[in-house]
């Protein structure tokens, strides 16, 4: 067997060990992990795969490929919280696959393992592949596609026939647009319109291949949408393009932030790659070709296009970390290959930001165990966190110790290791404290969060009874209450359940901040339970 074909399966073995086991052991979190999984179950639950839905009601901010994709492993593994993240799972296998064979394709075997480990390894993307949502699909299809594109471009500068490639990158960008929208076109197009600009190459396009191009691509990105115009679902396609054209314009529920927010997320949030990739992005004698320039460009594009967009969310800037990874593979190939070094100014960022990472499983532990809810109030001033800490959950004492051990890795690789071996012991040190922090972390975190909230929804599941939320949004009541139908065919649902005849027992769960004011306008409710920062209420019928 060759070394490549033992990489690959060494690949994949480790790609499963790291991002499938225990991803049911934490429950979806509100709202876009409960909001896929929720479409989903209610294509199964109606038996109707050719419409997305939420509350049973056509649901036209996604588009359905991800969404399939969760229909057939809950057909598989049940509905429930490990079968909407194996997608991912399998997502995080392929991304790595498809990251060695492209980089064994520019170079050779060893860069393209250099590029699996910048990538996968990384904090964000690690976590990513263990969740539910559309992003790792949506982003490997688009650098898929891109990287289909600049083949393309290669083979028709050296005067070779390039149409296939044209086609896969077509085909796969549809694929991405089916998956989260039109967002995916320019994503893809805004980065290949300024490299071909830079470089000079608009002259290797040919028209016949364009207009090859946007055929296949209306045609597999706009199957969909296509479908619905032609079953008369006009209200939906219009709808789903003003949602689009508003994410653009607007802040969405709430997801604001500062211009640098991305910049602030990629630099701390993919240590210790996004450190790594300083090396490369602007030292042009370490690596400079046509696809580390295209690599810039798009990550450039990305960074201003979702810096400049009014809606704020750590995801949003995640194809970035294709680039990204890309740029500090040439800086790991560049140490093991040149015996070049850390800078002292790089083993200071390795230091300082995996500091932060370091002590977080403390200053977690250390605020939900130790410190009084009088003290917290003094800088906490938000009274549903307070309450959310109050919650009752287990602690060994002995978490902070993820982040201790390591903080010493990082130590000892910065100090005494050089060398491959001192980025092995970085990357090494940090999936593994990615894995520990999302078993032993995240689901306290959880409780604290949600817990008690999902815990009031999950005892109704089965049940003759309607149950939704007040004064908040979210997706968790449909899903963890196993809803089969809307309380109401049509018109405010919150209003029929706190005022129509309903048929059935009503409950809410509300935030402890916001009950008051609908206890005082609404007579009927009662609380019956309160826990952390929620409570049950039960609508009583007044005789």
């Amino acid at each position: 067997m060759s070394i490549e074909n033992r990489i690959r399966i060494f690949i994949i073995l480790i790609a499963l060990l790291l991002f499938l086991p225990f991803n049911g052991l934490v429950h979806l979190f509100d709202w876009d992990e409960i909001n896929f999984a929720e479409s989903a179950r209610e294509m199964i639950t109606t038996g109707d795969y050719s419409t997305v839905r939420i509350n049973f009601i056509p649901f036209w901010e996604k588009p359905p490929f991800f969404i399939w994709m969760q229909v057939i492993s809950m057909q598989l593994f049940g509905i429930n919280e490990f079968a909407a993240r194996f997608p991912n799972a399998i997502c995080g296998v392929l991304s790595l696959l498809v990251l060695f064979e492209i980089g064994t394709g520019l170079k050779n075997y060893k860069f393209g393992l250099a590029w699996t480990m910048a990538y996968g390894a990384s904090i964000l993307p690690f976590l990513y592949f263990k969740s539910g949502i559309i992003d790792p699909w949506f982003n490997l299809f688009i650098f898929s596609a891109i990287y289909f594109a600049f083949k393309y471009l290669t083979q028709r500068e050296a005067n070779r026939k390039a149409t296939i490639n044209m086609i896969l990158s077509a085909g796969i960008l549809g694929l991405a647009t089916l998956t989260k929208g039109p967002v995916a076109i320019l994503l893809f197009g805004v980065p290949i319109f300024l490299f071909l600009l830079i470089e000079r190459k608009f002259k290797l396009l040919k028209w016949v291949d364009i207009l090859l191009f946007s055929l296949v691509l209306f045609f597999t990105g706009g199957a969909y949408h296509l479908y619905q115009i032609f079953s008369g679902n006009w209200k939906l396609v219009v709808d789903f393009i003003d949602y689009q054209l508003k994410l653009m314009k607007t802040e969405d529920a709430g997801h604001g932030g500062s211009i640098f927010y991305h910049p602030l997320v990629l630099f701390v949030g993919m240590f210790p790659t996004s450190i790594l990739a300083f090396r490369a992005f602007f030292n042009k004698s370490i690596e400079n070709n046509d696809y580390r320039k295209l690599m810039i460009v798009l990550f450039c594009v990305v960074l201003v296009i979702f810096s400049l967009i009014k809606t704020k969310i750590v995801h949003y800037s995640s194809l970035c970390y294709f680039p990204l990874s890309y740029l500090a593979a040439v800086s790991i190939y560049d140490i093991y290959i040149n015996k070049a070094t850390l800078s002292k100014l790089g083993k200071t960022f390795i230091l300082v930001v995996g500091s932060i990472w370091a002590i977080t499983p403390g200053i977690v532990q250390l605020v939900a165990t130790r410190i009084p809810a009088d003290v917290l109030k003094k800088y906490i001033k938000d009274d549903f966190a307070i309450a959310c800490i109050d919650t009752a959950v287990h602690w060994s004492g002995f978490e902070f110790l993820i982040g201790l051990a390591f903080g010493i890795g990082l130590i000892v690789a910065v100090f005494y290791l050089k060398g491959t071996k001192q980025i092995l012991a970085i990357y090494g040190s940090t999936a593994l404290f990615v894995f520990l922090f999302m078993l032993l972390l995240v689901p306290k975190i959880e409780k604290y969060s949600q817990g008690p909230a999902i815990g009031f929804i999950s005892a109704f599941e089965g049940k003759p009874v309607w149950i939704s939320t007040l004064g908040y949004k979210s997706y968790a009541p449909y899903f963890y209450s196993g809803k089969t139908s809307r309380a109401c065919p049509e018109g405010d649902e919150e209003e029929f359940l706190l005022h129509g005849k309903t048929g059935r027992e009503v409950y809410f769960v509300a935030k402890i901040t916001g009950v008051q004011e609908f206890m005082d306008k609404n007579p009927q409710l009662v609380i019956i339970e309160k826990k952390g920062g929620f409570v049950l209420i039960k609508r009583v019928v007044i005789q």
